[in-house]
């Protein structure tokens, strides 16, 4: 039977409309309520109530199998405070005797001096403790999980990772970067039905948040996370994958070009199914500004230093032409000014139309703006982090310093110089909700119901000459990530998937304050119901 969904405004490729023809699982017609109920045959009705109906969002770089993992131990990420991680902390440990380990994440660095816990606090457990960092650059443990790595005073940093040290210079409990894998891949593995489970339960909790496609941004072991490709092709050949997804296949960041033949494997087995496809590799260049990891420029303010560039960039540059001859397209992690330079070097000659992107983006030095329209490099945001909050004003604002500081997030600029953009969340390192994005993208202020929402400044704009209009960021969740995944999803017109989503309210008609109170009430997938609330 048809479906009509009309009684608001339509999102649609063309402007805005009236009213949606649905059949077979298709767009049939976009247009004015009269011509598009003319065109139907029997059909159910959605009211959508003064809402907006938009495409189907898509998430350009997320972690969803970890999201479902992290979701079911112990989940820090709706509280913070040293206090009530501690106390929840607890309750986990007692309810769950049996575990051999304490893992889990999502506590926020602003919640400690400096940035960094200690493995005293934790000592209170029994068990070994391994608790990631919200951004997942960093692992909190206690003293008993350092014993069982055996870390000492005299454990070498690896290289791409620092193990923080206390001043007489013993392990203090937290592990940067690559160091997390110290004691991370002694953290007992999750099995492939507690694998499935995650990716299933995070799946359904996107459809409540109307995304309908992602970009899974690491499919491979890192930061003691197991191998997602065996879960994803099981789940895309059953049928439970029902959104339509990429896969990031991981850049072991130790070897080089003598693991391609392995991501062509990897990538072929992918090959065929309607839902996954690997086609994507994914590069992390640098860590983070908060653990001075990110690659500067010029040195980091008050304690030196330039940050990691975790491949050489002239090997990254022969690493990323010979991705780009066997026709994978490449996702760059970059979030210092210096890598997003490296990564933009080393574009240059690749074909556009292996559609090629930068996440994260944090700091970006003004003449490298320009450089992602010349390059046909897509530009990924992550709008959320774009605010005053604790981590921005207390862990990075002062170490940057200016004119760095004024560099970030520059969204205005790109879109001036013409570059394309998608968005994503990052999730779980941040909400996943694109509204929320949205919101940050056009006000550069702490959604109202943020964990974030009470800091002191966050509802003062930040770099508020760097907001976007809504459309864009909407396009950007959703014809910008579709396209960068090539899905045929992610714009409202006739012959493309009904991916769709109705929202309980027009953000367009909001103040721009208010749009951050948007939600949705139905997702749909091929014309089917996945989320009604």
């Amino acid at each position: 039977m048809d479906i009509v969904l009309r009684g608001g405004r339509v999102f649609a490729a063309s402007g805005f409309a009236e009213a949606v023809l649905v059949r077979d699982g298709v767009i049939a017609a976009v247009g004015p309520e009269s011509e598009v109920v003319r065109q139907a045959a029997a059909h159910d009705v959605v009211d959508l109530d003064g809402g907006l109906l938009v495409p189907g969002f898509t998430d350009a770089h997320i972690h969803p199998v970890q999201a479902g993992l992290e979701r079911a131990k112990c989940d820090l990420s709706d509280i913070y405070g040293l206090d009530a991680y501690l106390a929840k902390i607890g309750d986990y440990a007692a309810q769950h005797g049996d575990r051999e380990w304490i893992d889990g994440g999502g506590w926020d660095m602003s919640a400690f001096p400096g940035g960094l816990p200690h493995r005293s606090q934790l000592d209170f457990l029994d068990r070994p403790v391994y608790l990631i960092q919200r951004d997942h650059h960093a692992a909190w443990v206690n003293t008993r999980a350092l014993e069982l790595a055996g870390i000492t005073a005299e454990t070498p940093d690896p290289a791409d990772g620092r193990i923080e040290r206390d001043s007489g210079g013993r392990p203090s409990g937290v592990l940067h970067e690559g160091a997390m894998d110290l004691v991370g891949l002694l953290t007992p593995r999750p099995t492939a039905s507690d694998l499935d489970e995650a990716l299933v339960e995070a799946q359904q909790h996107l459809f409540s948040l109307g995304i309908t496609g992602w970009q899974d941004a690491i499919v491979g072991s890192y930061a003691g996370s197991d191998d997602q490709l065996p879960t994803y092709l099981s789940a895309a050949e059953s049928g439970r994958l029902r959104a339509r997804v990429v896969g990031a296949l991981w850049w072991d960041r130790t070897r080089g070009l003598d693991q391609l033949d392995e991501l062509l494997e990897r990538r072929s087995r992918a090959e065929g199914l309607e839902r996954f496809r690997a086609t994507s590799i994914k590069i992390m260049q640098d860590g983070i500004t908060e653990n001075f990891t990110a690659a500067m420029l010029e040195p980091y303010c008050r304690c030196g230093g330039t940050g990691l560039s975790y491949i050489d960039p002239g090997k990254l540059k022969e690493y990323v032409a010979e991705l780009d001859r066997f026709g994978f397209q490449v996702h760059f992690h970059a979030i210092g000014e210096r890598a997003v330079r490296e990564a933009l070097d080393s574009f240059a000659g690749t074909n556009p139309g292996n559609r090629h992107h930068i996440a994260h983006l944090q700091i970006i030095e003004p003449s490298d703006v320009p450089r992602f329209a010349e390059l046909g490099v897509t530009a990924n945001l992550q709008p959320l982090w774009a605010t005053h909050h604790a981590q921005m004003d207390e862990l990075t604002l002062p170490f940057l310093g200016e004119p760095r500081s004024s560099w970030q997030y520059p969204f205005a600029d790109l879109q001036r110089a013409g570059t394309r953009f998608c968005a994503g969340s990052d999730w779980p390192v941040s909400d996943a909700d694109p509204l929320q994005g949205m919101h940050v993208a056009v006000n550069r202020t702490e959604p109202g119901g943020s964990v974030h929402a009470s800091y002191p400044t966050a509802q003062q704009p930040f770099l508020p000459e760097q907001r976007i209009d809504l459309a864009t960021a909407l396009t950007a969740y959703t014809a910008g990530s579709a396209w960068i995944n090539r899905s045929p999803a992610g714009i409202i017109e006739p012959g493309r998937p009904a991916d769709l989503v109705v929202l309980d309210r027009d953000p367009f008609a909001l103040p721009p304050g208010d749009i951050w109170t948007t939600k949705v009430r139905m997702t749909f997938v091929d014309g089917k119901i996945v989320h009604e609330v």
